[in-house]
């Protein structure tokens, strides 16, 4: 049997009063989301073309067709002169450990920082961008870089977190 002396009933109820105003006023209210801390979050940008992070190497030859590049550890896609991507492979598993995405100026289908993170990303002063959010609970981190100039390039990076 529990024997509560007198003093900790009033820090009992103190304590319930505390933990309810914390979740009533954490609690975002209908309508509203409250942003979460990067890395905590889940990620909005999970594949390329449908492949992901733990495919098997035949699975994501079957997805995107042949290589023009093919590898044991890699593989490298040209789709168009202005798209490329390089897929790198665990060497004992065959499954995807990297995911990575060029586009050249000019290229349509360009992947955009509000797909990537939700939102955009500050450019620097000299125009270019980056942005890098680590996602433990999935397993990966995003890159998101923009090179400056008038001819910028696009790069996007998958990458499994390693322990």
């Amino acid at each position: 049997m529990i024997r509560l002396s007198r003093l900790s009933i009033p820090i009992a109820m103190k304590v319930a009063c505390l933990v309810t105003v914390c979740i009533v006023l954490g609690a975002p209210s209908s309508g509203q989301t409250r942003p979460k801390p990067a890395g905590e979050d889940v990620p909005i940008f999970t594949d390329y073309r449908g492949v992901q992070i733990g495919w098997l190497a035949e699975d994501v030859r079957k997805k995107l067709g042949s290589p023009a590049d093919k590898g044991e550890e890699q593989d490298f896609y040209i789709f168009n002169e202005k798209e490329t991507a390089q897929i790198l492979y665990d060497k004992a598993t065959h499954k995807v450990v990297t995911i990575s995405v060029d586009f050249a100026n000019g290229a349509s289908g360009v992947i955009t920082p509000q797909q990537v993170f939700g939102a955009d990303i500050e450019a620097k002063p000299d125009g270019s961008k980056h942005k890098l959010v680590r996602y433990p609970k999935s397993g990966f981190w995003i890159s998101y870089s923009r090179t400056a100039g008038d001819t910028p390039i696009v790069s996007v990076t998958i990458q499994k977190l390693t322990p």
